[in-house]
């Protein structure tokens, strides 16, 4: 797959992945599991983070970090 189609499938799919859980507190360790799962994506964890929190605060939605 090329890989500009695979980013907008991927942001796609946060889109959609944040939409569905609407206004629960939500960790980006979740998150980004599931996008994983749904898009087979191999993007890094830290990109996908990145990807996550500009959608997440374009939304309003709240994500818990996970860093320790």
């Amino acid at each position: 797959m090329l890989p500009h189609v695979q980013s907008r499938n991927v942001a796609a799919s946060v889109d959609k992945l944040l939409a569905e859980r609407g206004t629960a507190l939500l960790s980006m360790k979740e998150l980004i599991a599931e996008v994983r799962e749904r898009t087979g994506t191999e993007r890094s964890d830290a990109d996908l983070a990145g990807l996550i929190t500009k959608k997440a605060a374009l939304l309003g939605v709240a994500v818990l970090s996970d860093q320790g």
